[in-house]
């Protein structure tokens, strides 16, 4: 039963679930006493929310404007270097936006031209492609201009040296 006393005891808990107020009359282990199960609900006033005597608001405000009107040169010349470097810095990087956004403007404009210009190219190539026939050619050349065909000994094949063209330098042996 001591056992049960001191672990009752540790855990703040005696047999009948009540703790420390059973057995000791009301008051707890520390002293303090204890009214019924649940802590009791204090009126605390803060500091925040007492009266305060017109004395002691007249220094607090006479301090408060004291510090708010002493400002040494030193001070206001910092203050007025911090506005300026920060004013500089906000224009040029407004200035550096609005160039990027003219930019951009300017890059999508000439990739519609450019667009446009490759339609309006590829459609002139396949008008000029289509108009052209080769047949009619071929029939103008044989029977106005009086173009034959080459003959087997009159074809010469010139060896090939990796260039896009055959340069002729001297006439070609028959």
């Amino acid at each position: 039963m001591a056992q049960n006393a001191q672990r009752a005891h540790r855990s703040g808990y005696g047999r009948s679930g009540r703790g420390e107020y059973e057995r000791t009359g009301g008051r707890s282990a520390y002293g303090r006493v204890i009214d019924g199960n649940t802590a009791r609900q204090l009126d605390v006033v803060t500091e925040l929310q007492k009266p305060r005597s017109p004395k002691e608001l007249n220094h607090t405000v006479k301090k408060n404007r004291d510090k708010a009107i002493y400002m040494n040169f030193g001070y206001v010349l910092f203050l007025t270097v911090s506005l300026l470097v920060a004013g500089f810095i906000l224009i040029g990087y407004i200035r550096l936006q609005s160039e990027i956004t003219a930019s951009v403007k300017r890059i999508s404009t000439m990739e519609s031209t450019l667009n446009s210009l490759k339609t309006a190219n590829d459609e002139e190539y396949s008008r000029i492609e289509s108009s052209v026939d080769l047949d009619e050619i071929r029939r103008i050349a044989i029977t106005e201009l009086g173009m034959v065909y080459p003959d087997e000994d009159q074809i010469v094949t010139v060896p090939d040296g990796g260039n896009d063209y055959v340069r002729q330098v001297a006439d070609i042996d028959e």
